[in-house]
């Protein structure tokens, strides 16, 4: 069986990944418009569906990057590597901004912590024999994890889980199911972590806490990310982690429905029966995540079984929309830049996290008040672009605009010249 690239995925996860950078990036954090930001707590919106849509986008890529199931012990170690080397990309980004190098300050700083990132990106995205990246890739690992605990007053608190960890993870378990199991174990085991997970959060009590519930900052995951990952967890929350340890086990199923519906890309059947047949689960998962919401909430920060089940009913009708107007229509017009992005993503994922930290930490005399600093970031946005809009919501909206734009030509550069970069 041949690979054969599918567009509609492409675009699918180049949307995804322009509104991750549309969220990431607001002009000003204090004037955002609601559906850019996550839910407070329970509930779903437009900003919660990114991080669901790129584990299911993941899933559905597996069984069309290996259309022919073949297992050994090269396959598995390349899933390995890989693996790790996202891990190590996404726990980087944690640590660009606590590096300290010989005292320096400033600029001098600022110099060094790039010439590491540049190292650690090429390390881990540059293309080496297997065994070359899997020495580089358990060597920075091992570094990160002695850095953490030595007990360095910079890296006593930094942040060890994240998004592109749990990424790492669930690519490391969809990929082993999809090689090793049946499509029944596959859902099987889906069903099993998702009811497992709702049984674990909802009837076990909470050490230091009394009965089980699903509060903010007293639930089991949060109790046992402040065990485990004590020091080591979200700046914003300090006791709990948005992408903790407990909290993961549900998102594998989010990769398990990708995995099934690229699986059922690959049926010996009719473009229109496939998009039928994902249409119709699409349909159900949403329904029964919903009903599923009225006793276990959807909640991005817990991923709970009904987030998990709302969130890849929409990815799975999403993808069918696309896959039917690009791949069965053969209307392409108009998405092309979101192929270019979703083409190259991980150039976008590594870079957007380090750039806004770069021009932070580029500091000079506020012209407009000599007695106070200020940050490259903060006077490109107050002195640019906020001053052409008179709703501060609106100029926020459009200094992530302008930054995607930013974006849009250097990828396009590099969708031109052929350069994609991968773990």
């Amino acid at each position: 069986m041949v690979k054969e690239r599918l567009i509609s995925l492409d675009v699918f996860r180049g949307l995804t990944i322009l509104l991750m950078t549309i969220v990431n990036n607001p002009g000003d954090w204090g004037h955002v418009y609601a559906p850019l930001l996550h839910s407070e707590w329970h509930g779903c919106t437009p900003t919660d569906l990114v991080f669901p849509f790129f584990i299911f986008i993941m899933g559905v890529a597996v069984p069309l990057a290996m259309p022919e199931k073949f297992y050994d012990d090269t396959t598995f170690n390349k899933i390995l590597v890989r693996s790790l080397r996202m891990l190590c990309l996404g726990i980087f980004f944690n640590f660009f901004g606590k590096i300290q190098l010989f005292g320096l300050e400033g600029i001098p700083l600022l110099i060094g912590r790039l010439a590491i990132t540049i190292m650690i990106g090429y390390a881990l995205m540059g293309s080496f024999s297997s065994k070359v990246k899997n020495i580089l890739a358990f060597s920075i690992l091992l570094i990160y994890l002695i850095l953490a605990y030595s007990g360095i007053e910079a890296y006593h608190d930094v942040r060890l889980p994240g998004v592109l960890q749990r990424i790492a993870v669930v690519y490391f378990v969809v990929s082993l199911l999809y090689l090793k199991t049946s499509q029944r174990t596959q859902i099987l085991t889906g069903v099993f972590l998702l009811l497992g997970y709702w049984a674990i959060m909802t009837l076990i009590p909470v050490p230091g806490f009394g009965d089980a519930n699903l509060d903010k900052g007293t639930n089991l995951a949060s109790w046992l990310d402040s065990v485990l990952l004590k020091g080591h967890m979200y700046r914003e929350t300090l006791t709990w982690d948005p992408e903790g340890l407990l909290s993961t086990i549900p998102s594998i199923v989010n990769g398990i429905i990708g995995l099934l519906i690229g699986q059922l890309l690959l049926l010996n059947t009719t473009k229109i029966q496939k998009a039928q047949k994902m249409g119709i689960a699409g349909t159900a998962l949403i329904f029964f995540g919903l009903i599923w919401d009225v006793v276990f909430p959807i909640n991005k920060s817990l991923w709970t079984s009904s987030y998990v089940l709302y969130t890849t009913g929409l990815a799975t009708v999403f993808l069918t929309t696309l896959y039917y107007i690009i791949d069965i229509a053969d209307y392409k017009k108009g998405f092309k830049p979101f192929l270019i992005w979703g083409v190259n993503p991980m150039i976008v994922f590594f870079s957007s996290q380090i750039i806004p930290q770069v021009l932070v930490m580029i500091q000079f005399q506020n012209p407009q008040n000599p007695e106070e600093q200020t940050n490259l970031l903060d006077y490109l946005y107050r002195f640019w672009i906020a001053p052409s809009f008179t709703n501060p919501m609106t100029a926020s909206l459009a200094g992530a605009l302008v930054y995607v734009g930013i974006w849009t030509f250097i990828l396009w550069i590099f969708y031109r010249n052929k350069l994609i970069f991968k773990v």
